[in-house]
């Protein structure tokens, strides 16, 4: 019988089947950062448990963490509470910690790949709703609550029920100047922030053929803002190229051996998907979001929508609301809406080609007079390689400001805030009502080089122009 990624990697972590009709899972790697895992510790400590298996579980610190002043203590109390938590925690467990000083720290969902932590055919978890970025290596990856990283620690298993498979096939080719985030946001404005509940995602076609792992990471981040628990791509010879030699990747003959193996948790060629998409890549355009959430987007040379030519009430009401969030006005151009801050950065624009990609706009520019402009690597290993190509330096010559990594702006657990109802050109996931610290703050998403254009415009506008 053919089968799908989920069906064969499923079938190989189930432990056994529950009289809920949900399956007790093995999870092979677990993911930690300071803002979930202590609940989950003391709740173990009260138990009188031990960490069941601490050479699957690593950790880092991201969500807290400033990305300007790291002397320590921090500022903020309760930050520097959960990392020091989080280091005694790791330590009296035997859990692996990239710490601020071992080179390696930065964002969950960008460190552990670059650490080769992810293999196609793994399931993953984290207690953080973007673990579905490791959906990229083929893997089964997503994210858990507390409770639930409790679980994991206690017992290497999760009770998890089962997901349809939905294959969103994106074919043709992109058009100069789209981006797989562009990618992502068409795919959640044409299917809905609700359309993935109950699937897992598998992405597909030539246009995930012809991208970047790190494009594919972008992608698959974002399936959770359509719904979807669960993004992944099958894993290709990209896959195999980007793990090797990585430090947690197998070495030798066993790299070999185990490339054999993910080739074969690949879905089989004829397999039965329990729905079909199909998007032609040539028609995407550059995308921002409007609204405040990400399937409130448009291209960003058309008009914001009229809430008046929404059918649906429900719908047409959200609309509206958001529009006066926002602070915007129905059909008039959103090219040409002024910001305020620019972001470029986090677990889903946070890698060493978004800064390349950005740079590239950068370079001999300057950013807009009274506009502040963050770029933030998502991991210390993305700061040194880009310091090396000199990528620090165009950004700040251009005005921006190079912090350290950390998952800053995408949302308010550190200093890096917006304040009162400034506008934000955001390279991140979410354009949630607050989602950047402020309660009147408002965020458009858009791509690394739209962001930079932005910057450089004071404005929402097209690289080119």
């Amino acid at each position: 019988m053919k089968k799908t990624l989920l069906e064969k990697v499923w079938e190989k972590h189930a432990v056994r089947e529950l009289p809920d009709g949900s399956t007790q899972l093995l999870i092979g790697t677990h993911l930690l950062h300071e803002v979930t895992s202590p609940q989950a510790f003391g709740m173990l400590r009260t138990l009188k448990l031990k960490v069941k298996y601490p050479n699957r579980t690593f950790a880092t610190v991201d969500h807290i963490i400033p990305t300007d002043d790291r002397s320590e203590p921090y500022k903020d109390a309760r930050s520097y509470e959960m990392l020091t938590q989080l280091r005694k925690n790791c330590r009296e467990n035997g859990i692996k910690f990239f710490d601020v000083n071992t080179g390696s720290q930065g964002v969950i969902h960008i460190v552990a790949p670059e650490q080769g932590l992810i293999h196609p055919g793994m399931t993953v978890a984290c207690g953080d709703s973007h673990t579905a970025t490791h959906g990229a290596f083929g893997a089964i990856a997503f994210g858990i609550g507390t409770s639930q990283v409790r679980n994991v620690l206690a017992t290497q298993t999760l009770s998890f029920k089962k997901l349809k498979v939905r294959r969103v096939n994106v074919n043709g080719k992109l058009q100069k100047g789209v981006y797989p985030k562009d990618v992502a946001l068409h795919i959640i404005r044409k299917l809905g922030v609700n359309g993935g509940i109950g699937y897992a995602y598998e992405f597909g076609g030539s246009v995930f053929d012809d991208m970047s792992m790190e494009g594919r990471m972008t992608v698959c981040n974002m399936a959770i803002e359509g719904g979807a628990r669960i993004g992944y791509i099958n894993p290709d010879q990209k896959t195999f190229d980007y793990l090797k030699g990585r430090p947690y990747a197998p070495k030798g003959a066993e790299f070999d051996k185990a490339v054999e193996y993910w080739k074969s948790m690949a879905s089989d060629e004829g397999c039965q998907y329990d729905d079909v998409v199909n998007f032609d890549g040539s028609q995407i355009r550059p995308t921002v979001t409007w609204g405040v959430n990400p399937a409130q987007a448009i291209f960003v040379d058309e008009l914001i929508p009229d809430p008046e030519t929404i059918a649906d009430d429900t719908q047409r009401k959200d609309a509206k609301d958001a529009l006066a969030y926002m602070k915007l006005s129905p059909n008039t151009p959103i090219a040409g809406t002024k910001i305020d801050v620019v972001f470029i950065g986090s677990c889903t624009n946070g890698r060493l080609s978004d800064f390349e990609e950005a740079a590239e706009y950068l370079k001999g520019r300057k950013v807009a007079k009274g506009v502040k402009a963050l770029a933030v690597p998502g991991s210390q290993i993305v700061d040194k390689l880009a310091r090396a190509k000199g990528l620090d330096k165009i950004f700040t010559e251009a005005g921006f400001q190079w912090r350290e990594a950390g998952c800053s702006m995408c949302l308010a657990m550190n200093p890096d805030k917006l304040v009162g109802d400034q506008l934000c050109a955001s390279t991140s996931n979410r354009n949630f009502k607050g989602r950047q610290g402020s309660p009147t703050g408002r965020t458009i998403l858009m791509s690394p080089r739209m962001a930079a254009a932005a910057a450089v415009a004071g404005k929402i506008t097209m690289p080119e122009d």
